[in-house]
């Protein structure tokens, strides 16, 4: 007597991952993509700075943070401002 055949799932495929940005647009001057991180994880700082009006932002970070964490800490901060 023979064995049944076992159905065999088809392979799933590999999701394609979008890597996060590092140019964010200015709160201040309303440009798309001027605003660059750098991220100095020696001393655990993160700096962003707009190209065009020349604002700027330094917070803390930690070994988890990622360039998006320091643009929320600023749009945070300039909300706390703004109240």
């Amino acid at each position: 007597m023979g064995k049944r055949k076992s159905k065999r799932a088809a392979p799933t495929k590999a999701k394609m991952i979008q890597p996060l940005d590092t140019q964010f647009d200015c709160p201040f001057c309303n440009h798309e993509k001027v605003c660059e991180v750098k991220m100095d994880r020696d001393r655990n700082v993160g700096f962003i700075e707009c190209r065009v009006c020349a604002e700027s932002f330094q917070t803390g970070i930690n070994y988890l943070s990622e360039p998006i964490d320091v643009y929320s800490d600023w749009i945070d901060a300039c909300e706390e401002a703004n109240k």
